[in-house]
């Protein structure tokens, strides 16, 4: 295997065949995490082409709710109309462009232009302009907000796409709408609730670099050894050699960590929490109580560890949303998972994450700085590559045809390059 191209990376993407060229089976070339060129392709192809997560719908309960978002740089807000139906907006008038919304959320029915007064519907339709003789009376205009052309949504969480056909929602989550649906089987109303707060973290890193971390099972030990041996943590023994839990290429670029062969080696309900079931006896009776003896397997196998292309990742008690700002800069938006009907271990869950990905807290410092980290090394000259082959001779494919890996494999991140490949090389 050579350890250089024949052009500078530069080059090559002048090139048809530049991706297959900077993607290769086992090993990335460090240019797809700096070129500001390719940056501007992917917000195309993928950012502004597939389907991206936006929000959820609790977070717009009520009619008039309104909710600040962003698909990639995209100001976006998500609205729900008197009708009920939830939309997803820009922010910015059809007039001069300027922005419609400032806070962060609230409830109303329109929004109002502050430059020139142009007020819109929450469904982004033009109400009224002032000093209406200038465009020749009332009703003359046929601008309105912009809108993302597709919303669709799955156990409540809403996904918006810029490309007015293609895939449906159902097509691009496969087999990682079964993950969604085994989140919300967790909840004794079967849904699930993000009304926790946001906190945002600005990382001067690649996009990339997250959504590849985020099911990569060979660094916890070391990144996240200090945690695990202050607070006795048994999560780091989850990923080692000795671990019977697996990597999983779900296909269409999402992947999972699957810790349930850990957890029912164990068969202690709500050990997949770090707790037993005597600490949370509300909620266990009540899932008990609901789901009868299935209740065993849902209680003792927990939540799932899932990065859901190409910017929702769902970590077991948090959710985390990918923001890409530039080549060399994004925003990790985390929140608390939270389950309807279940405030005893929604407390918890709380208090959990404001200790691994609060301002003070260590989990996502110590990714941060490896992200940081990373972005400040692939900048550099040599070596070209970065290598993602481990385990590819042990790979194999589960009963449902997917391929796994062990704990500590890149079997997922070779999954994410291989989707990410395939559309940027489709065609425009």
């Amino acid at each position: 295997m050579t350890a250089t191209l024949p052009e500078t990376a530069h080059e090559q993407t002048d090139k048809p065949d530049r991706y297959a060229r900077l993607i290769q089976p086992t090993r990335v070339h460090g240019s797809l995490y700096t070129d500001p060129e390719i940056f501007a392709e992917e917000l195309e192809r993928i950012w502004y082409r597939t389907w991206v997560y936006v929000g959820h719908v609790s977070e717009v309960p009520e009619p008039g709710d309104y909710v600040r978002k962003n698909i990639g740089p995209q100001d976006v807000v998500m609205t729900r109309d008197r009708d009920g139906e939830v939309h997803l907006l820009l922010n910015r008038c059809a007039h001069r462009g300027n922005l419609v919304c400032d806070a962060p959320s609230g409830n109303s029915n329109s929004f109002r232009c502050p430059y020139h007064g142009w007020t819109y519907r929450n469904n982004g339709d033009l109400l009224g302009y002032p000093y209406n003789k200038g465009y020749g009376g009332k009703g003359k205009l046929a601008l309105g907000l912009g809108r993302v052309p597709r919303v669709a949504s799955h156990q409540g969480f809403v996904f918006g796409s810029f490309a007015p056909g293609g895939p449906t929602l159902a097509e691009h989550l496969g087999a990682a709408a079964g993950e969604l649906d085994r989140l919300a089987r967790l909840s004794p109303e079967g849904e699930v609730e993000l009304t926790a707060g946001w906190l945002k973290h600005r990382t001067r890193a690649n996009w990339k670099l997250l959504a590849e971390n985020e099911t990569d099972g060979y660094h916890p030990q070391f990144v996240h050894g200090s945690i695990f041996s202050v607070t006795g943590s048994p999560i780091g023994a989850l990923y080692s050699d000795n671990s019977t839990a697996v990597t999983r290429d779900l296909g269409g670029g999402h992947s999972e960590n699957d810790l349930r062969p850990e957890f029912r080696h164990f068969a202690e309900p709500m050990r997949w929490f770090g707790t037993t079931e005597d600490r949370v006896p509300q909620y266990v009776a009540r899932m008990r109580e609901l789901h009868g003896p299935a209740a065993e397997e849902i209680l003792i196998e927990g939540s799932p560890h899932v990065m859901i292309f190409p910017n929702l990742f769902i970590a077991e008690i948090q959710l985390f949303v990918i923001q890409p700002l530039s080549v060399g800069e994004c925003v990790q938006h985390s929140t608390a998972v939270q389950f309807k009907g279940a405030p005893e271990l929604n407390r918890r869950m709380v208090s959990q994450c404001v200790g691994s990905v609060g301002p003070a807290g260590m989990l996502l410092a110590d990714d941060t700085e490896m992200y940081e980290r990373n972005q400040r090394g692939v900048a550099l000259r040599e070596p070209e590559w970065l290598d993602i082959r481990r385990g590819v001779e042990r790979e194999r494919t589960d009963d449902n045809g997917f391929r796994i890996g062990t704990a500590t494999d890149e079997t997922g991140m070779r999954g994410f390059w291989s989707h990410y490949r395939s559309l940027m090389e489709a065609d425009k």
